[in-house]
């Protein structure tokens, strides 16, 4: 049996602050697929056959923002009003033939979730558009339907088309309530103007305001950390993401880091290490809890009932994801599905698709560039895994007796480092294996790796 630190974190007094050297990653995964090629015959065919999925989601991407961010190392295209409304009628066009297909209509959608980008920085006839296509596609009855974005140039018209149109849920990315940290940044509004609206659209009697708040920025001490927290449960919202910073290679802050310089308010240099990030999520998430705010996940929690966080729980499931827009990323009968990045040749290839179908009557919708890949065999399996340890609890009802044995020396080891209580009916994380529970999923994909499992020879 192969058991080595990064599966099973390190010994220390202290497991939230020394478990793990670093969170290198936000998601985690493994696969067993390869690139594919989908050439056009085959992609007609799948959107002319049913799917065989019982849980489904859209997932939209709006590749603009009017500004890069200093935490952001996926920066595409500027907000050029000019281009941004040739790329969403194009972007509407392909809805709209995607919905009629037997495909889409074959099993209503749960979710869609409209990404960026900053998808709140397009018009309000825009939005107007976009929430009519996805209104095309079956739906369940109260589908989560999300518009992510950023709350400066958010008004009052935008708003309204957005909920006029289907959407119910709106993220916005605050990352922090600090003026000071917040400019340092790259954001564009003081504190007092996000508490204004955010009160303010929170008022409405249904629709769920989420915010996402990062831990880690340069310049954000534990004390404005602190005020952060207070803030985000004081502004109305009914939902609250908090994210640690993750150092991804690109970034403006990794950038200036490699020259030894901290790219963070003027007055400040500081720049919190990973010790003092564990100590600043088990602030947040201790203090929401103690005041009756719901975990949903190991970074995710709600108010009330109103914040379902649909999209964020399925898209952990292995379900269909049909990815629209450049950059969109999914699946389509268990195939994984990655659309490329360069609007150019996303935009041509819906040109000429266009001017293909008007004369050919097709009604399949655009095949844009992208990355194909065959089916994950182990997407399900790994699923379970996912979804339980970054919810907290990886119950063992939904798995084989056997398997269990098999990861038991893994979970054992766990509990001795402090990172999970060990059950006959579970595995509960404790708060430093819900703060390392990303590297604790990549641990334990490598262990299966190291120890792989054979489900005939347990038997």
């Amino acid at each position: 049996m192969i058991l080595t630190p990064t599966m099973t974190g390190l010994s220390s007094p202290e497991p939230l602050q020394h478990a793990f050297k670093v969170k290198s990653a936000p998601h985690a995964g493994r696969t067993g697929s390869r690139p594919f090629n989908a050439g056009p015959q085959l992609w007609e065919q799948w959107w002319q056959q049913p799917t065989s999925a019982d849980k489904r989601a859209l997932y939209i991407h709006i590749p603009f923002c009017r500004k890069r961010c200093s935490f952001c190392n996926f920066f595409e295209n500027g907000a050029k009003p000019e281009r941004i409304s040739d790329y969403m009628q194009s972007l509407c066009e392909q809805l709209n033939s995607a919905a009629m297909s037997p495909l889409a209509q074959s099993q209503p959608f749960d979710t869609v979730y409209v990404g960026g980008g900053t998808p709140t920085d397009i018009k309000a006839e825009e939005i107007a558009a976009l929430g009519k296509a996805i209104q095309q596609f079956p739906l369940i009855n109260n589908a989560e339907i999300t518009l992510e974005g950023r709350l400066n140039g958010f008004d009052d018209d935008k708003w309204h088309s957005a909920l006029d149109n289907g959407f119910n849920r709106f993220s916005f990315g605050v990352q922090s309530f600090d003026t000071a940290v917040r400019q340092a940044a790259g954001r564009f509004d003081d504190k007092d103007t996000l508490m204004a609206r955010l009160q303010q659209l929170s008022q409405h009697p249904s629709a769920s305001i989420v915010i996402d708040l990062i831990f880690g920025l340069p310049g954000q001490t534990m004390e404005i950390w602190q005020q952060d927290i207070q803030a985000a449960m004081e502004c109305g919202s009914h939902g609250i993401d908090l994210y640690q910073l993750i150092g991804l290679a690109g970034n403006r802050i990794e950038k200036a880091k490699d020259k030894g310089k901290v790219l963070g308010p003027q007055a400040s240099d500081y720049q919190a290490d990973s010790q003092t990030r564990a100590n600043m999520y088990a602030y947040g998430a201790n203090k929401l809890e103690t005041q009756q705010w719901q975990r949903l996940s190991s970074c995710h929690w709600r108010r009330d009932n109103r914040e379902r966080s649909i999209y964020n729980s399925l898209a952990k499931s292995g379900i269909e994801i049909l990815p629209f827009g450049a950059g969109g990323g999914g699946s389509i009968h268990g195939h994984g599905l990655m659309n490329a990045r360069n609007l150019s040749e996303w935009q041509q290839a819906h040109t000429a698709h266009k001017e293909i179908s008007e004369k050919e009557s097709l009604k399949t919708p655009t095949q844009v560039p992208a990355m194909v890949l065959t089916p994950n065999p182990s997407a399900a399996f790994d699923a379970v895994f996912k979804r339980g340890l970054d919810s907290g609890t990886l119950a063992f009802s939904a798995i084989e007796t056997s398997l269990i044995n098999h990861l038991l020396p893994l979970f054992k080891a766990w509990q001795h480092h402090g990172l999970a209580t060990l059950s006959e009916s579970n595995l509960s994380l404790t708060l430093a294996g819900r703060f390392w529970n990303v590297n604790m999923q990549t641990g334990l994909f490598e262990y299966l790796s190291s120890n792989p499992y054979n489900k005939t020879e347990a038997a």
